[in-house]
């Protein structure tokens, strides 16, 4: 059974998407909420395959639920359901390791099957926008003063933050110790001017923004 979390502020859409998932017979709800920070607290707690996050909420948005739950877990999926069409959440939810960023239009089975593809491990964003976004970070194109201090590594480290990289994943991938990584993300929101790992995925999706 793959196992699936709901967070929509409205509750007639979750139970609708509720009913339509379990009658599939392969999907199981293992729970649901309406607010951000409600969502936020339970999803690492009951570990679902897939989270469905509804992209605009009335005490934050389902981009920044996860990007904080793969924080936590890296195993969970975050399927953003949204109604606007957006060119900046879209980058958004990428950064945040989003697997999936789809519109409430989409016919019933087409987001069963998507809920089983991101299950599955595969992503249902589009290949071209997300080396796009990495790409631009990569390159530094019309990047600010802060953005061009940081050093190759640093900059390595914020494209991994963008991909919603935990520091031990990033620590995997780049062969160093998560102290090692810990340092460098330091170090990185020190230039920035930033506090948290989270304003520098925001600080850079809104700099991709200007620069679509």
């Amino acid at each position: 059974m793959i196992r699936v979390y709901l967070l929509d502020d409205h509750e007639v859409v979750r139970r609708g998407l509720a009913d339509l998932l379990t009658a599939s017979g392969d999907i199981e709800v293992v729970g649901e909420s309406g607010l951000a920070q409600e969502a936020a607290r339970r999803i690492p707690a009951l570990r679902p395959d897939v989270a469905i996050l509804d992209a605009r909420l009335p005490d934050g948005n389902g981009i920044d639920v996860c990007r904080d739950i793969r924080a936590l877990d890296s195993s969970i999926k975050g399927l953003i359901l949204t109604s606007y069409e957006d060119d900046e959440a879209l980058f958004a939810a990428i950064m945040a390791g989003a697997a999936g960023y789809v519109l409430k239009q989409i016919r019933g089975t087409d987001l069963v099957d998507a809920v089983r593809r991101v299950a599955a491990g595969q992503s249902l964003l589009d290949p071209a926008i997300t080396t796009r976004v990495l790409e631009r970070i990569r390159s530094g194109v019309e990047q600010p003063r802060e953005l061009k201090s940081l050093t190759e590594q640093e900059r390595r480290i914020l494209e991994y933050v963008a991909e919603g990289l935990t520091n031990r994943e990033i620590a995997g991938k780049m062969f160093l110790a998560e102290k090692t990584v810990k340092n460098y993300v330091s170090s990185m929101l020190a230039k920035l001017g930033l506090e948290r790992r989270t304003q520098a995925a925001v600080l850079a999706t809104r700099l991709l923004g200007k620069a679509n």
